[in-house]
């Protein structure tokens, strides 16, 4: 796909300075910019790259002066970084604009769909599947029985959806994620073994959610694990059983969250981070990386460590940990002393 200066400057709402018909057709940093590609300059940093670069065309802020010459074609508008970001986003959806169904694939007589619908190759839509408009799902994918996907929603290759799951509008699933699964329970029996729980809830997703590559979310024991409106979900989560996440929260790669745990609104959770099961986590808290959470969080904690403390107890703590060798000797020497003036 090529796309002309002053084509690109129509979606920022952007002016050309220079040649408006130059076309580019792919993307690079300003540092290795090459010609046909396009590029962007937001943080001054890398201002002396605009010089150099060899990028057809550079989006910049409109305050932007340059001091010497340039062979880049400039597009300004009012936040480069931005503008830039809503041309990654309008690249992605020209990219990933499939329309049809793909043959082998499976799609039961009772499911249905909207329009502008892509289904990949070997892809699976159980029973009752209902589908709105816009909606991409790629090969390899399974939709199990009785799910609900709202609009505009894209299902990468190899994402697993399992029966009774409710998706809304404009989510993203990456591929490998599993939405669904049973959670994890299970009873002992007199004799040590055990015997498993059925998980008869369901998973609910609101509208806006990400969910990444090769993340987990179970589905409840009864009633749901939901994930509120603007949820953002990293690689490789594991949600548990009967969850609830709040609207806005984003959660980084590897953290693990235990069974029957509310998350609050706005927060924000580092990855590798661990939390216990049957706790409540309030609105627009923080949690470090590492951190292992194992009690109930009030709104706008800051946390850190494992088990987690406040952050600036933490940084405290960590001081008086780093110093403990030279602690010790000091000791060891106090005693020593007191031990010679006790045989004089």
């Amino acid at each position: 796909m090529k796309f002309t200066a002053t084509q690109i400057a129509g979606i920022l709402e952007g002016e050309v300075e220079g040649n408006p018909q130059i076309a580019v057709h792919k993307l690079s940093k300003i540092e290795d910019g090459e010609k046909g590609s396009l590029t962007f300059l937001a943080n001054p940093k890398y201002t002396s790259y605009i010089y150099s670069t060899k990028a057809s065309i550079t989006i910049v802020n409109k305050d932007f002066i340059p001091e010497q010459e340039i062979s880049t074609t400039l597009i300004k508008v009012d936040d480069a970084y931005k503008s830039f970001s809503k041309l990654l986003e309008y690249y992605n959806q020209v990219k990933n604009n499939k329309i049809g169904v793909e043959n082998p694939c499976y799609i039961s007589e009772s499911a249905n769909y909207g329009e502008g619908f892509y289904l990949g190759a070997f892809a699976y839509l159980g029973d009752n599947v209902k589908i709105g408009d816009n909606v991409k799902i790629y090969p390899n994918a399974y939709v199990g029985d009785n799910v609900v996907i709202g609009d505009n929603v894209i299902v990468f290759a190899g994402a697993k959806i399992y029966s009774e799951t409710i998706i809304g509008s404009n989510c993203v699933i990456h591929g490998g994620a599993i939405i669904g699964a049973d959670g994890f329970g299970f009873t002992p029996n007199s004799n040590g073994e055990y015997s498993k729980v059925p998980q008869t809830g369901n998973v609910i997703i609101e509208d806006n959610v990400d969910v990444g590559a090769g993340t987990t979310i179970d589905r409840a024991t009864l009633g749901s694990t939901i994930l509120r409106k603007g949820v953002k979900l990293d690689n490789q989560i594991q949600i548990a059983h009967n969850v609830e996440i709040g609207e806005n929260t984003a959660i980084a790669a590897q953290t693990g969250v235990a069974g029957s745990t509310k998350i609050g609104k706005n927060c924000l959770i580092g990855g590798q981070v661990g939390i216990v099961g049957h706790i409540i986590i309030g609105d627009r808290v923080r949690i470090q990386a590492q951190s292992g959470i194992g009690r109930n969080v009030k709104d706008d904690e800051v946390l850190q460590g494992s088990p987690a403390l406040n952050y600036g107890d933490f940084n405290k703590s960590y001081v008086h940990f780093k110093n403990l060798p030279k602690l010790a000797n000091q000791i060891s020497n106090i005693e020593k002393r007191v031990e010679g003036e006790q045989t004089k």
